[in-house]
């Protein structure tokens, strides 16, 4: 059986980002227009959770073509290797952003806590792609920064989930 070009196969994740890009702005759009016309409810707590379930809704639909842009370039070793180091560099962003979380308002400005909290909360998204990249890897050099990147990472996210446990008081032991 004869494989798909590669020029073809790139054609069809561009193909897939277009399609979720256009799917995501008539979502947004309509949420938009919904928003216009009932302006009174549109700030109550329900339609933030509807904004929030939007959101990763939006964010799954682009991971799709991700994956296959992921399966496609794992054949190339150089640009892999790349792909993978800079994947290791994003998962050292995530200690960083929880040190500076940690650290609090008092030393750091509310717009550098808001971009480490919206990097935080993204985890378990970049966790799903760097699995799905360490599963695609064919190098030895690749996998292993990919699966640095997924330890630093998967760590980074204990360590916040006992941070938040410990901040609200924790399990009482008698």
């Amino acid at each position: 059986m004869k494989s798909i070009p590669w020029r073809v196969q790139m054609g069809l994740v561009v193909f897939g980002y277009a399609a979720a890009l256009v799917v995501a702005a008539a979502l947004l759009f309509v949420r938009h227009l919904q928003e216009l016309k009932y302006p009174a409810e549109a700030s109550g707590g329900m339609w933030a959770f509807g904004d929030l379930l939007l959101y990763v809704f939006i964010a799954c639909l682009f991971m799709v073509p991700t994956v296959f842009l992921i399966l496609v370039t794992a054949r190339f070793e150089a640009f892999y290797t790349a792909y993978s180091k800079f994947l290791l560099g994003l998962s050292l962003s995530a200690p960083v952003c929880l040190g500076v979380l940690y650290l609090g308002e008092n030393q750091v400005g509310e717009a550098l806590l808001n971009l480490c909290l919206y990097r935080l909360l993204w985890v378990p998204f970049i966790l799903v792609g760097m699995g799905i990249s360490r599963l695609a890897a064919r190098f030895d050099r690749a996998k292993r920064f990919v699966s640095y990147a997924l330890v630093t990472e998967g760590l980074t996210l204990a360590i916040a989930v006992a941070l938040l446990i410990h901040a609200w008081g924790g399990p009482k032991i008698r």
